[in-house]
């Protein structure tokens, strides 16, 4: 017996690359997905973005984008939008397979800013980075950590715990997909394009992607 989980993470209303994601799970057949949070920020097409995740009944948290939303859209309490986003919970815990699992956007204990940063910017493991979380993680109590925020696509084994980030669909063009109690993971690209295993702001500027620019976003 095995469980198949889809992963996503940062889809920052982007419909495009979160259908093509959501339509390999179910091609793939999981058994559940879960998104890392911020649904928003970035582009304008939040209420699709929302209206698939429902679709596909995606369990997701909050993301620092998703707070902000919220913040600038303070008259909007009655909107569905509204109303789907200020229900997100910041964290989920959840077992499978005899494996406890923890998601949160950034980090633990309920961080939506800072981040796990594993990977430079040519998406190499940075040796100190992964030894500085191995040793922050030592007394994590569960078996398998999912963040998102960072736009970093890993899943690495430090010391105890099982740290999985399955990137940005719209900006690293990937998912991913767990497999329990084996605890393997499987990357997929989206869209055509190559995995970006680290996008950075560097990225708006390559000529390879046409997106606002870090004045008129804002950080991550």
């Amino acid at each position: 017996m095995s469980t198949r989980i889809g992963l996503i993470g940062d889809v920052h209303a982007s419909p495009q690359a979160l259908q093509q994601a959501l339509e390999l799970f179910t091609r793939e057949q999981v058994d559940d997905i879960y998104c890392t949070g911020d649904i928003a920020g970035y582009f304008e097409t939040l209420a699709p973005t929302i209206a698939l995740l429902q679709q596909y009944h995606c369990q997701t948290i909050i993301g620092n984008h998703d707070q902000a939303w919220l913040e600038q859209h303070a008259g909007a309490r009655d909107s569905d939008d509204y109303s789907y986003l200020s229900n997100l919970p910041p964290t989920m815990q959840f077992n499978v397979e005899g494996k406890s699992l923890f998601m949160v956007h950034a980090h633990p204990p309920a961080s939506q800013h800072g981040g796990i940063k594993l990977l430079d910017v040519n998406g190499d493991p940075i040796p100190a980075r992964l030894e500085e979380w191995r040793q922050r993680l030592q007394d994590f109590p569960h078996d398998i950590l999912i963040v998102g925020h960072t736009h970093q696509v890993y899943a690495e084994q430090l010391g105890k715990v099982f740290v999985i980030n399955p990137g940005s669909s719209q900006f690293n063009h990937s998912c991913m997909i767990l497999e329990l109690p084996a605890m393997t993971v499987q990357t997929f690209a989206l869209e055509n394009q190559d995995i970006l295993k680290c996008w950075n702001f560097s990225m708006l500027f390559s000529g390879r992607q046409a997106y606002p620019t870090e004045k008129q976003v804002g950080h991550d």
